[in-house]
């Protein structure tokens, strides 16, 4: 365990005599991935400022060219030996306490999105009222490729993107820019990159937690920008006829439809990342996003956590690690995935993750009591 100096190198917090607190994620070599020691300085921090009245807002940003690339996985999987599951366990509790905390949150946060949001990057900002995104963000959620799952609360907003656009970002992994974040509701607003210190020295004089006031100065330093030609948000259409169906088998035929009458560049990228990525990882997955649009952010968590834990015990399927090994450690890129086809992957075994652990040591995640609903809109529906 990290000593609490170390924990505080990791998040930095930029001190002012203003009523706000910039939290800066400061692991830049490793694109700010969240480790353990970052997760619980940022969750006890979140905390203290929650409580404090002097606090009226909260801004997060990260060092460096990324704003955070996720959670520290990589680590996650070398803490894990044949008897030792709860490690990892024990690290997405608490990063999945911080995202419900972030979620219901009673005072604003604004996350500066300057760059690579993934994973757990997206659990410590999309949830909160604010995102601003930039012409240098670059979002995804790339888990179906590291044999995990868009967890994270992930099957809480990506379900409430426009029609089955959550389905689609959350099965291929496929980027989105800041103009797409934006148009899929991921983002609130979009500030070029050269006016980002002016919007915080304006934010630093805000004394108050009024959202409004808030979102007003926020405005008047945003943009609308373009879409890409070649973006797929403007393919809603295909992409819910494509995604809305019933399983992972469908969706690789519908496309394969698409591409047969129409053929189109996100159509074979989203065929090839579906066709690469693990196949228990995909249907999970799909489940996952599915069961989301039914429940509330505790819910989801407390869901997502009962199946990161039978991924860590590896019991039913051995592929996040196969897939951390192919793509962190050894980096051939070459996952070996079993079962290595989806009509292999049966209903039983995806059924499983979404039960209670067979363990007498173990237990749903408890999630701290809240009096604050989500306050904070993804899609613009």
């Amino acid at each position: 365990m990290a000593s609490a100096v170390a924990q505080e190198d990791q998040v930095l917090v930029q001190e002012n005599l203003s009523a706000t607190k910039i939290l800066i994620l400061n692991r830049p070599k490793q694109l700010n991935a969240l480790s353990f020691q970052m997760i619980s300085r940022l969750l006890e921090l979140f905390v203290a400022y929650e409580q404090d009245p002097t606090v009226k807002l909260v801004i997060l940003k990260g060092k460096g060219r990324a704003f955070c690339a996720g959670g520290d996985v990589a680590a996650v999987v070398r803490s894990i030996t044949k008897d030792n599951w709860r490690s990892g366990a024990i690290f997405f509790g608490k990063e999945f306490i911080l995202n419900y905390l972030t979620a219901t949150y009673s005072k604003p946060q604004v996350s500066i999105l300057n760059g690579i949001v993934m994973g757990g990057g997206a659990g410590v900002s999309i949830h909160g009222r604010f995102r601003v995104a930039t012409e240098n963000s670059i979002f995804a959620m790339p888990e179906t490729a590291l044999g995990l799952f868009p967890d994270i609360g992930a099957s809480y907003f990506l379900s409430r993107l426009p029609g089955f656009f959550g389905e689609y970002v959350g099965l291929t992994g496929t980027r989105l820019d800041g103009a797409e974040m934006l148009a899929c509701g991921l983002a609130t607003h979009f500030v070029p990159a050269a006016k980002l210190n002016l919007l915080e020295q304006e934010l630093c004089k805000v004394d108050s937690s009024d959202s409004a006031n808030i979102s007003a100065i926020i405005d008047r330093y945003s943009e609308q920008p373009p879409l890409k030609d070649q973006s797929p948000f403007h393919r809603l259409d295909a992409i819910d006829r494509c995604f809305s169906q019933r399983t992972v088998e469908d969706i690789i035929n519908a496309l394969e439809r698409e591409a047969s009458n129409m053929p189109d560049v996100w159509i074979s990228a989203a065929s090839q990342s579906l066709k690469k990525a693990s196949p228990t990882s995909l249907k999970i997955s799909l489940r996952s996003i599915r069961e989301g649009r039914l429940q509330g952010i505790g819910q989801c968590l407390i869901r997502e956590y009962r199946m990161v834990c039978h991924v860590l015990r590896g019991e039913v399927s051995k592929d996040f690690f196969e897939g951390c090994r192919a793509l962190l450690l050894d980096k051939d890129k070459n996952p070996r995935w079993e079962p290595s086809k989806l009509e292999h992957v049966r209903d039983d075994k995806v059924d499983l993750y979404f039960e209670k652990v067979n363990n007498e040591e173990w237990e749903d995640l408890k999630l701290p009591p809240r009096s604050n609903l989500p306050g904070y809109a993804i899609a613009k529906l």
